[in-house]
């Protein structure tokens, strides 16, 4: 376990984020320091290695994932709040109770062996997404997608035959084929239909399709798996005004039925409007109120309907709400813009 960690250090230094490898190694000494030396891993890859490690069934999904993205994915607790859409103290009691069980239970801090795998990629895939997502949504960080994407890559030699970590690959070229082109010059987040398609990245599409047409040839499509053919989607259409939205919206049906959340529910929303209607659409992210009422893209979305139906005012406030709830600069130069659009447009009649 030592050499491990060390050998860790070494690549999360050269990954970039050498401010918190103190804090990483102290707190990954703690966790394993009645721990027996380590066997020699199956596992190809220090990081890795790690993360298979701390996401052990023993404990929650939940808690699984949100400790291994705060001492490996090197993540604060407010980022992992975020990604769980939950309050910063909310999430920073789970990652208390999460340690003091690993302390109490005598949880033993190991590599698992290669048949102990399976039952832990869950968690660890939920984890790489969580890192890919976190550099993904913030420009100063983009190294944390690059290295989830490695990561997947890696999981991908090691479990050939998991349809489910092909279909995460193929996710996150996909989304990453189009980073260069998600914020303007001003950091504003720039959506889909105003991005340039010329700049997307042919070569992660690319290897993003061959992903996901491997992954379907191995069993049903999972939760990552369907993320993906969305994706794919977007990347196929010529133009915004080309994408098929309503196959979009079959998608989310499945996505729905295989993996129900009311995050799909508002995604799937999203699209219904695109492909419908706002007037479709609208009471869908109504009904969503009671389980995303402090999440700031339920507003947004609700902000874009209400602007689509020419009900400027109703659209000024639930902007107006979603600026207030948006955790990102690009978000809230965005929403800005929207409420300045709404602002000086003459009322109705």
């Amino acid at each position: 376990m030592t050499v491990a960690r060390n050998r860790a250090l070494d690549v999360l230094r050269r990954a970039r984020v050498q401010t918190r490898v103190l804090e990483q190694r102290a707190r990954l000494d703690a966790l394993a320091a009645d721990a027996e030396d380590a066997d020699e891993t199956v596992i190809p890859d220090e990081r890795l290695a790690l993360i298979f490690t701390c996401c052990h069934p023993a404990l929650a999904l939940d808690a699984q994932v949100a400790l291994t993205l705060r001492l490996v994915g090197g993540l604060e607790t407010a980022e992992i709040a975020r990604a769980f859409i939950v309050p910063e103290a909310t999430m920073a009691q789970r990652l208390v109770r999460a340690k003091r069980k690993v302390r109490d239970a005598g949880i033993p801090i190991r590599t698992p062996d290669a048949d102990e795998l399976p039952e832990r990629l869950e968690p660890v895939l939920a984890v790489v997404y969580l890192i890919f997502n976190q550099g993904y949504s913030t420009p100063a960080r983009a190294d944390l997608a690059d290295e989830a994407i490695r990561l997947a890559a890696l999981l991908a030699d090691l479990l050939p035959v998991q349809a489910e970590v092909l279909g995460l690959l193929a996710l996150m070229l996909l989304q990453h084929s189009r980073r260069a082109t998600r914020f303007g010059l001003d950091g504003r987040i720039l959506l889909l239909e105003e991005q340039d398609r010329s700049a997307w990245d042919r070569g992660a599409i690319a290897s993003g399709l061959d992903a996901l047409e491997r992954a379907a040839t191995l069993g049903d499509s999972g939760s990552y798996q369907l993320q993906a053919a969305i994706a794919a989607v977007h990347a196929r259409a010529p133009s915004a005004a080309a994408t098929d939205w309503r196959a979009i919206v079959a998608l989310y049906n499945m996505l729905h039925a295989v993996s129900p959340s009311p995050v799909v529910a508002l995604n799937r929303a999203a699209a219904v409007s695109l492909a419908e209607g706002p007037h479709v659409a609208l009471p869908l992210v109504d009904a969503l109120e009671a389980d995303l009422g402090d999440y700031h893209l339920l507003h947004s979305a609700r902000g874009d309907m209400l602007r689509r139906l020419g009900r400027d005012r109703d659209a000024l406030a639930a902007y107006r709400r979603a600026l207030e709830l948006a955790p990102s600069r690009g978000e809230r130069i965005f929403l800005e813009g929207r409420i300045a659009a709404l602002a000086q447009t003459p009322p109705a009649g």
